[in-house]
């Protein structure tokens, strides 16, 4: 699903973030990324969903090359990848359905079953009171939860999240843990970047940590009880 040979990563004249970094996530795996603020969890995360090219090294996607494939070409490899961002990115000027709705209406779907999947999925979310509400009068857990919902709501192949329990509580943590997991039990392989060393401790799944731009994988302990 991805695999990492070699990879460096800089900006500009600065040093390397990212230093002869190798690994692998195999198809339908569920892994946590951690590392010490500024190691470069983010650079990673935006190595994978194409929004950097790697100073050196190879990086593939679905079996593709990504780092020297034409540009015209990523667009489909894109469309197959969730992403949760830290700024979430939603868009103001939609309602959280139509924020979430989003994926779906662009790949076609029929409108009766868009709302039926995104109320569904905002319900699950905690957010069944705040359907038609608009960004700004979100908080920023809500907002969160919004994204993670648009993220996981066409249920990719790859899911990519970033610190996406950074903003709710230990409660909903849990809860959007077990959503992340029933994505996977469906087939999407998950990576998220976290800093919630019980959250990634209690879940048992392998570890990925980056720290002076080397990578190291920490395999996965007990998991609990589904």
């Amino acid at each position: 699903m991805v695999r990492f040979e070699n990879v460096a990563m800089r900006y500009g004249e600065g040093s390397d973030v990212l230093k002869d970094a190798s690994f692998s996530l195999a198809p339908g795996s569920f892994h946590f990324l951690t590392g010490p603020s500024g190691a470069g969890k983010s650079t990673l995360l935006r190595l994978i969903y194409l929004a950097l090219r790697p100073t050196s090294g190879k990086i593939f996607l679905f079996d593709q090359d990504v780092a020297t494939i034409e540009r015209a070409a990523l667009p489909p490899i894109r469309r197959r990848i969730g992403v949760v961002f830290q700024e979430f990115r939603l868009l103001d000027h939609l309602s959280a359905l139509d924020n979430v709705a989003l994926p779906l209406r662009i790949a076609g779907t029929p409108e009766p079953t868009v709302q039926e999947f995104v109320i569904d999925l905002l319900k699950w979310v905690g957010l069944e009171d705040q359907i038609n509400a608009h960004p700004a009068t979100l908080s920023g857990g809500q907002q969160q939860r919004v994204a993670i919902a648009r993220a996981v709501i066409n249920q990719p192949s790859l899911l990519l999240a970033d610190e996406p329990t950074g903003n709710v509580d230990d409660a909903m943590a849990v809860r959007l843990l077990s959503l992340f997991e029933e994505l996977n039990r469906l087939g999407t392989t998950v990576l998220i970047a976290s800093h919630n060393e019980a959250l990634i401790e209690r879940s048992g799944y392998p570890t990925l940590t980056l720290d002076g731009g080397k990578i190291r994988l920490t395999p996965a302990t007990q998991r609990r009880a589904s």
